[in-house]
């Protein structure tokens, strides 16, 4: 009689695990689905990603400097008002005119992205950038190109931008340029050169003031130059990167005969010296 109950025992286990394997494999199948699904709204989320995405990523990555208002389309292929902004907490805001356009797309070949830029009002032809990571650092190489951009968009940066309310036009030429930075520290290859021509501020009734020429050389330590190509405001200047830090001494002065109409500019500027306003940025 009391082998029975072990009979019953052993024969309800047996029962249990019958029952328990269709169970089992039935779950396999079920747990691949669920993966997929998710895997695949992951990727659509990341195929559709909304531009605001980007303008998000821009406006936190440069402090508030750079904003592309007005945003439409997706991260991959959209377009949107480049302004310029004055920092984080600043109202403030200049677009350019038109719209930025732009497609962003993987690379294989060199890993990184793929960028390039449109913009009827100031380029010419297409700007094609690739953005690769680096050990605690990014890299960024630009294409050859010219490009045209309004002096009067920098008022959006803030101060002293604002106060000088510049006019003209911005001239800007890259030749094998390259950035890096790594460790806070930035690395310069090619060249680039902005030409600023007929510029005039509504600090002066002189207009234009003159055309100048802002020089980056790439190298062991990248070199800014600042010279005067023409007029009675005459600017100079010459700066290094040192680290990630740009140091920069400069002076601006005026022909005699323009001595009146440049003397409130020349006072914002930098340090009044005499004649001469010294321009220092460390």
């Amino acid at each position: 009689m009391a082998s029975r109950p072990n009979a019953r025992f052993q024969s309800a286990a047996a029962v249990l695990r019958v029952v328990r394997r269709p169970r089992t494999g039935a779950a396999t199948p079920w747990g691949w689905a669920a993966a997929g699904v998710l895997l695949g709204l992951l990727a659509s989320l990341l195929l559709f990603a909304p531009a605001r995405w980007l303008a998000g990523g821009l406006q936190q990555a440069s402090a508030g400097r750079l904003l592309l208002q007005d945003a439409r389309g997706t991260l991959w292929t959209g377009s949107a008002r480049l302004s310029l902004g004055g920092g984080a907490g600043s109202s403030a805001a200049a677009a350019l005119p038109g719209r930025l356009a732009w497609q962003l797309r993987p690379t294989l070949a060199s890993p990184g992205l793929a960028l390039q830029l449109q913009a009827d009002c100031c380029l010419a032809q297409a700007w094609r950038w690739h953005l690769s990571p680096r050990w605690n650092g990014l890299q960024m190489v630009f294409s050859d190109h010219q490009s045209h951009w309004p002096a009067q968009s920098l008022a959006g940066l803030g101060t002293p931008w604002n106060t000088l309310q510049l006019q003209g036009q911005l001239l800007l030429e890259t030749q094998a340029l390259g950035l890096s930075w790594s460790s806070g520290r930035l690395q310069v290859a090619g060249r680039a050169q902005l030409d600023v021509q007929d510029l005039s501020s509504r600090l002066s009734t002189l207009r234009p003031m003159g055309s100048y020429r802002l020089t980056l050389s790439g190298g062991a330590t990248p070199e800014l130059l600042l010279a005067t190509e023409s007029g009675s405001l005459q600017l100079s200047g010459r700066g290094q990167w040192v680290g990630g830090r740009l140091r920069f001494v400069g002076e601006a002065s005026s022909t005699p005969e323009s001595q009146a109409a440049l003397s409130n500019l020349l006072n914002i500027i930098g340090r009044r010296n005499g004649a001469r306003s010294i321009i220092n940025l460390s």
